[in-house]
This record gives structure tokens, C-alpha cells and sequence, in this order.
């Protein structure tokens, strides 16, 4: 896939950032409520990039459902620690949420710390409008 905008390859850059700074990390994802790709991290194909947002979204949904039914709030992260791999999700601004992939040497309050710092710049990159109005 090519990505034509300059907001899109800032977007990338960020979680290219993000995916050779933090020890054990292998892929970011930025994703929308809905499942939908909005930035990816080399080195992740589009389509396992697709399959990450749609197991993203779904955890999310998951971790809201325990928040309502034990009066819990909002998802602030979701972690999940398997054998070989952890997957990190956070909340990442309105409708929009980081998905990561990293290995077992992974530091998880390193990583939950970057992935706090990475949403902050991804506000603000968001919050700039892909094509310009008028």
C-alpha cells in the first residue's frame, strides 16, 4: 500500500520510532474504533497489520464490556501476556487506539511508558487534517 499523505508517513514514522526504540518490540499499529488501519509500523504486511486492528479492537471491546458490567470505567490499556509474544493496546485519542506486538525481553512499563509518550505526538498528528479544507 502507498501512502500518499504527508500525515500518514508522519504516522508511520512515529511507530517506526516506537518499534526501534523500545527492546523486544516488533509491531505498532494505529487502528480506529471500527478496526480500520490507520498507520502501521514496517515490517508488518498489510494484512497481518488488518488482522492485529480487528484482534485490537476486539480485546478493547472485551475490556469495555468488564468495565460496564463491574462498573470498572473506561479501557485504559489492555495487556496480554501469551508465552512467546505480549500484545499492548492504549487508548490512543478519540475513536483511534495503539496495538503493539512485542516479544517476551520486552519491559512492560518501558513500553507502556513509550506507548503514553507515542500517543501524546499521535494526538497532536491526528488532530491535524489529512487534506486540506477549501
Amino acid at each position: 500500500m502507498t501512502r500518499t499523505t504527508a500525515t500518514h508517513q508522519d504516522l508511520d514514522w512515529l511507530l517506526d520510532g516506537l518499534v526501534d526504540s523500545v527492546v523486544g518490540t516488533r509491531h505498532a499499529v494505529l487502528l480506529s474504533d471500527d478496526g480500520l488501519v490507520v498507520s502501521q509500523s514496517r515490517g508488518i504486511d498489510r494484512a497481518d497489520a488488518e488482522r492485529l486492528a480487528a484482534v485490537a479492537t476486539g480485546q478493547q471491546s472485551l475490556a469495555r464490556g468488564v468495565g460496564t458490567l463491574f462498573d470498572g470505567g473506561g479501557v485504559r490499556q489492555v495487556i496480554v501476556e501469551l508465552a512467546e509474544l505480549w500484545l499492548f493496546i492504549t487508548a490512543a485519542g478519540q475513536g483511534t487506539h495503539l496495538a503493539v506486538i512485542a516479544s517476551q525481553e520486552v519491559d512492560a512499563e518501558v513500553m507502556s511508558l513509550a506507548m503514553h509518550t507515542l500517543v501524546q505526538q499521535v494526538g497532536q498528528k491526528l488532530s491535524t487534517p489529512i487534506r486540506g479544507i477549501g
